[in-house]
């Protein structure tokens, strides 16, 4: 495959959520790629740290930090804009698509899963938009789901969530508008992370869902990627409040 390269994000500030491991490692490996200034978060210190020494040629900075603790991701955001500066981009892209049976699910499960695929995002909008304000601009990408498009099952609270952020990333959009501010939603569909392939991609599994997209290969965390870059770049300027669907045709 070739790839475009987008002048518009070179040295843009860029602050993704989830960026250790899976799409948002790959997200973060792109926008260093084009010469940005790159801000992640994750849990998971281990694989943060490396994927930055991975990076060390870039301008990469990585901060640990658990997104259920707000308090904890505004400290975190903080730090990576006194490293880099005010963030131009923000990738809310963490989430954990975890099954569980409605039947079982309790208030504190509840919770606990809205605040991991739902509730940091809002609140890392929150966190940049003054910055975006400032300058005039932004661009804003939240990560949604084809799960509930398809009216999958078996991760209702999951699936809950994910809807959510189509209904939040309209709202933004009209709220930030006037500062010249895009937000819009990424859909993926399956996409073939290591999670992914170690969970639930049997081979009988695999074979069914290639019959239900319209083309024959498997989405990986790539072609993800190249649509958050052209989302943050100029070449999408009057692009927002929508969903930008890369799920290979999935019926």
């Amino acid at each position: 495959m070739s790839f475009a390269r987008y002048p518009s994000l070179e040295q843009a500030v860029v602050f993704i959520t989830g960026g250790a491991s899976g799409i948002g490692a790959e997200i973060v490996r792109a926008f260093a790629g084009q010469g940005a200034r790159v801000g992640f978060v994750d849990l998971d210190e281990e694989r943060g740290a490396a994927l930055a020494a991975e990076l060390a040629g870039a301008t990469v900075r990585f901060e640990a930090c658990d997104l259920r603790d707000v308090p904890a991701l505004k400290r975190a955001f903080a730090a990576l804009e006194a490293a880099l500066g005010p963030a131009a981009v923000l990738v809310n892209n963490a989430a954990r698509d975890d099954r569980h049976a409605w039947q079982e699910v309790e208030p504190d499960d509840y919770d606990e899963r809205i605040a991991t695929n739902l509730r940091h995002m809002f609140f890392a909008i929150q966190a940049v938009a003054p910055g975006m304000i400032a300058a005039g601009r932004g661009s804003i990408i939240n990560f949604g789901s084809n799960s509930w498009w398809e009216a999958a099952g078996g991760m209702p609270v999951y699936t809950t969530a994910k809807a959510a952020v189509h209904g939040m990333t309209r709202a933004f959009a009209r709220d930030l508008g006037p500062h010249r501010i895009r937000v819009n939603t990424v859909v993926p569909g399956w996409v073939m992370t290591e999670r992914q392939k170690e969970l639930w991609a049997t081979p009988e599994a695999l074979e069914r869902h290639r019959r239900r997209q319209c083309l024959p290969d498997l989405i990986e965390p790539v072609h993800l990627a190249r649509m958050v870059l052209f989302l943050a770049s100029d070449d999408a300027a009057m692009c927002t409040a929508n969903n930008y669907m890369v799920e290979a045709g999935s019926i």
